[in-house]
């Protein structure tokens, strides 16, 4: 711990560091905040300008755009309704309805100040626990893989609000929606139809913002100009204090933080998951566990919580199989890899024997990026807000244009750009036709790892699928998927309270009323 204070504080205070670090929260959340781009694409345009810094600034910068960015997606998340990136799609559920409510200062703080929380719990993870929690993720193969995600797909029901039938069509959907492009492991081109663009598959963005940002701006164009163009009024500062909750709500939160920060952090050291799964699961398991889980997706404070503490804990997540194993946790750690590499620094466990001081600055430069992150979004909720004042018919079609910007950046291609129109266009059908969107996101996410460790893991085993079951994590998985769905059924079909009343109420005035022999009798 001195060594920290006096090596990595030391390195971080510099004028020079701190200049760097506060314009990189500043772009990093500006980058999270606008549908369409993204903390890889932030961390990817700044990486060539820390090839003429030294590794202690050049890292620092880099982890300043990753915390700001995190972070930054949940303003567009509540205030539009369109997620700035994949970590918050969840935050949308119900950020977006808080907004509506006229909460959406509330909306705002609670996800800053979790967003803050999480981040410093999964760093102070990764300071005391990095070694030992990487290589119990190293240990995982295709078998544990493919366990996790047929649990976390089963997990869908639980987000099929209104309709079991129209939520589970949605989530295979996004199934068979992942399965364009060429297959994992033979490379067959599947659903192609002679198109080369689609050999890839589509990009994980591209139908984040076709589904949310686009079909939103759908949905709000159809009811015409005049009934758009007004300021939100929803919205005013007056008598907020702080970030806007109380401490009582911010106590009643904290076993949900807990929980959605061990979930975020979890799922952000297992390489290739990302912030992107993790607040998803970390919502679905937030509303079942909560008493009042009805209401979430309708406005619940709880939803905000789940989704910005467990997509920001996994910043610190993804970091520790970067710096003790060398293997990247996500994409964005996958550029940081690169940000090592320029300096001919190599990440591994000899990192913290060669490389102690630029660990130590690594850690205060997290340390201190997530504090500029708080103070930052907390001076600019008014700013924020005032993103409202500006008429709908004028803000909607700049942010379709960044999308656009956004979509094209990808790859440099117009495939990119039709294709968020295409999910757009099927993002305006799921709000038509009452589906909801958030298990069309799962099963796009997670089909592709569950079909690519299954294939793997049938590969080594020799075709034999018992070996899932025998594994004693990957069984443990498929045996909580078993339980889950056999709960679901049995829910479904258990009469509900009410009627149960109800048919008790009938008997009993059936036992206690008269025979017609009595009433002749009588």
């Amino acid at each position: 711990m001195l060594d920290l204070l006096q090596q990595g504080f030391g390195a971080v205070f510099s004028l020079n560091i701190m200049m760097l670090m506060a314009i990189g929260v500043a772009m990093g959340i500006v980058f999270g905040a606008v549908p369409g781009l993204s903390a890889t694409m932030a961390v990817a345009l700044c990486l060539p300008l820390t090839f003429t810094m030294g590794p202690q600034a050049g890292l620092s910068l880099l982890v300043a755009l990753f915390i700001g960015a995190t972070s930054g997606g949940l303003i567009s998340a509540i205030l539009l309704k369109i997620p700035g990136t994949p970590s918050s799609i969840a935050t949308v559920f119900d950020g977006g309805p808080l907004m509506e409510q006229g909460h959406g200062v509330k909306a705002l703080g609670v996800g800053i100040v979790f967003s803050f929380l999480g981040t410093i719990f999964s760093i102070l993870v990764l300071m005391f626990m990095a070694p030992q929690l990487a290589k119990v993720a190293l240990s995982f193969g295709p078998h544990e893989y493919f366990a996790i995600a047929v649990f976390s797909l089963t997990l869908i029901a639980t987000l099929s609000a209104g309709s079991m039938v129209k939520g589970l069509f949605a989530g295979a959907l996004g199934i068979a929606v992942s399965t364009v492009g060429i297959a994992p492991v033979e490379a067959i081109r599947r659903f192609t139809f002679g198109i080369s663009e689609l050999n890839g598959g589509f990009s994980m963005l591209t139908v984040m913002i076709g589904m949310f940002a686009v079909a939103e701006i759908i949905k709000l164009a159809e009811t015409g100009r005049h009934s758009v163009q007004g300021k939100a009024k929803a919205v005013s500062m007056k008598n907020i204090k702080g970030f806007g909750f109380s401490l009582k709500e911010f106590r009643e939160q904290l076993p949900n933080a807990g929980r959605s920060g061990l979930i975020g952090l979890g799922i952000g050291i297992l390489p290739g998951i990302g912030a992107g799964t993790s607040n998803l699961v970390s919502y679905i398991i937030a509303k079942k566990r909560a008493k009042d889980g009805d209401t979430y997706g309708k406005g619940n404070i709880g939803g905000v919580v789940a989704s910005e503490t467990a997509n920001n804990a996994g910043i610190g997540g993804a970091m520790m199989p970067l710096m003790t194993l060398g293997i990247p946790g996500d994409t964005v750690t996958a550029i940081m890899l690169g940000g090592f590499l320029i300096h001919g620094i190599q990440p591994g466990p000899l990192l913290f024997i060669s490389q102690g001081p630029l660990v130590y600055t690594i850690f205060a430069a997290l340390i201190v990026a997530t504090v500029m992150m708080l103070f930052m979004e907390f001076y600019g909720l008014r700013l924020f807000i005032k993103l409202l004042d500006v008429p709908k018919h004028i803000l909607l079609p700049i942010i379709l244009v960044l999308c656009v910007v956004g979509a094209f950046g990808l790859s440099s291609r117009l495939f990119d750009v039709w294709s968020i129109l295409l999910f757009g266009l099927l993002g305006y059908g799921f709000v038509k036709a009452g589906m909801p969107a958030a298990p069309f996101i799962i099963g796009f996410i997670l089909g592709p790892m569950a079909e690519t460790n299954l294939r793997r893991g049938l590969m080594l085993s020799d075709n034999n699928f018992l070996d899932f079951f025998t594994n004693p994590i990957a069984g443990s998985f498929l045996g909580l998927a078993l339980v889950f769905i056999l709960w679901q059924v049995f829910s479904a079909l258990r009469p509900k309270p009410s009627a149960i009343n109800e048919i008790l109420r009938t008997c009993c005035l059936l036992y206690t009323s008269p025979s017609p022999r009595d009433q002749r009798g009588s």
